[in-house]
């Protein structure tokens, strides 16, 4: 499994676009139009787009995502986000052009998609229905965790209590996975049980 990361939209928050065949991909969140430019660049055909939450900086360009094919995923929670204030474009005072989620889950459901699978990991706390990706080695932590420090709480729809039980739970996990996050550097979950104060 291949994974590049591509800074997208007003803010840069990482959009990560994975394949396993060099043809089809999965792009995880999508702010803005930079990761279909970089797909086209490598020849890959973005099939699917899962969306870690339901803010503007990483849903930017899912219109235009879908436009080109793509089917949009987004959390049970967080699918009434997309057309809402609670996106937080309007705040930013921007804006999103408009589209619909064309197939929604939930925490504990595996995706099979590209010939990868994509384990959900529901982990509420910086919007009511963040999640987080598994895949192999990597978990895509959207705004949940970064390195060194966590999501803000304090957007409507935040809880500080959902969001450390849900950072429990991440710290939880057995393996020593690569945490690729919705903005900032990729970091290690060994790294961040050891230095980030959040997962002590």
């Amino acid at each position: 499994m291949k994974i590049y990361t591509i800074p997208a939209g007003v803010l840069g928050a990482n959009s990560y676009l994975l394949t396993q065949d060099d043809q089809a991909a999965v792009l995880i969140d999508c702010g803005g139009e930079e990761p279909l430019r970089y797909a086209a660049e490598k020849g890959l055909k973005i099939e699917y787009v899962l969306l870690t939450h339901g803010h503007f900086d990483h849903i930017g360009g899912c219109a235009a995502a879908q436009e080109g094919g793509a089917k949009i995923g987004v959390s049970e929670q967080d699918q009434k986000m997309l057309k809402s204030a609670a996106n937080l474009a309007a705040m930013a005072g921007v804006s999103v052009a408009p589209f619909t989620a064309d197939f929604t889950f939930r925490g504990g459901e595996v995706l099979r998609l590209c010939g990868m699978e994509f384990s959900v990991l529901s982990t509420p706390g910086h919007t009511p229905g963040g999640v987080c990706f598994l895949a192999q080695n990597a978990i895509f932590t959207g705004d949940t965790l970064f390195c060194g420090s966590i999501g803000r709480t304090d957007f409507p729809g935040g809880s500080m209590t959902q969001l450390r039980s849900s950072l429990q739970k991440i710290a939880s996990l057995k393996e020593d996975l690569v945490v690729y996050p919705g903005h900032d550097r990729q970091t290690t979950l060994s790294h961040e049980r050891k230095y980030n104060p959040y997962l002590a």
